[in-house]
């Protein structure tokens, strides 16, 4: 094990977890969470559509100061395109993140919501004004985002927000590596079904073969793992967010991209220190030749 963990240490790989070494070899299906460990993680807002008689640049201002003190990766994005239009932005106010499904806050005297799709079904936003350019978006394979506006008449659709990101380098070939040594891999997503497909197909995944786990709240990662593990077999999860710690501390063995959260990196018995997906299937051949 001292050698097995010495050897693993030279290639990046630092094996906190004796135990995660001597289960590694056993493994045979492999859980990759999707942004910041398959995808670059830094997504671009791509497309901005806005409703009938909406004011773009001022819809995008709104957005902007909703997002400015969000860390989300989408978040970020809407705040980059904005300082790149040159618009200037404020803080909001009563600012509330709702996880997994979006935030909301008072910009002004306006208050608006920004969040999935799914959010937007839940609250009884009407989107049918824009759901055929959603549906276009989302068969791009770009991550589509609703943005309405509370007021005394309810809530409105205001406009829509596409983003892309782009395979990790190695990515593509990581879940290659892992096919040719008769492992299994599922990337498990909270986008809707056609981004996470779309990018599926860009890396190589089949979808058809149930290698795709899409619309996958944030809470409910661990219970894919956990389920993985009830049907037989051994799992490994690979992530590198806050919430993917519990769906790491759940897997056999868990996996943590270096780059990531302090916190996923607690949860796991195994961070890879370039957050390289390459190295998870060398961490299964040290494994293999450790035991």
């Amino acid at each position: 094990i001292m050698a097995g963990t010495g050897v693993a240490a030279k290639h990046g790989i630092l094996i906190k977890d004796a135990q995660a070494l001597e289960l590694a070899h056993k493994v045979d299906v492999v859980a990759f969470d999707k942004t910041g460990t398959l995808t670059v993680g830094k997504p671009k807002l791509t497309a901005l559509s806005v409703a009938d008689g909406m004011d773009e640049a001022g819809l995008l201002r709104a957005a902007a100061s909703l997002q400015s003190g969000s860390e989300h990766p989408l978040a970020r994005a809407v705040v980059l395109a904005a300082q790149e239009k040159g618009l200037a932005y404020e803080s909001p106010d009563n600012l509330r993140a709702v996880p997994g499904r979006g935030s909301e806050g008072e910009v002004g005297v306006r208050s608006f919501l920004i969040g999935s799709l799914r959010w937007m079904d839940e609250l009884g936003v009407d989107v049918r004004s824009l759901a055929a350019r959603a549906a276009e978006l989302q068969a791009q394979g770009a991550t589509v985002s609703a943005m309405a506006e509370r007021s005394t008449e309810g809530l409105t659709l205001r406009a829509l927000m596409a983003f892309g990101d782009e395979p990790k380098p190695g990515a593509r070939e990581a879940l290659a590596a892992l096919r040719a040594r008769g492992i299994k891999t599922v990337m498990i997503s909270g986008d809707n079904r056609g981004a996470a497909e779309a990018m599926a197909r860009r890396l190589g995944l089949r979808p058809e073969e149930g290698e795709v786990m899409a619309e996958v709240l944030p809470g409910d990662k661990a219970a894919r793992v956990v389920a993985l593990k009830e049907g037989g077999h051994t799992v490994a999860m690979v992530g590198d967010g806050v919430n993917d710690a519990p769906a790491l501390a759940a897997a056999d063995v868990g996996m943590a991209m270096g780059n990531g959260t302090d916190v996923a990196m607690h949860a796991a018995g195994i961070t890879l220190m370039r957050g390289d997906p390459l190295l998870v299937a060398a961490a299964l051949d040290i494994s293999d030749r450790t035991v």
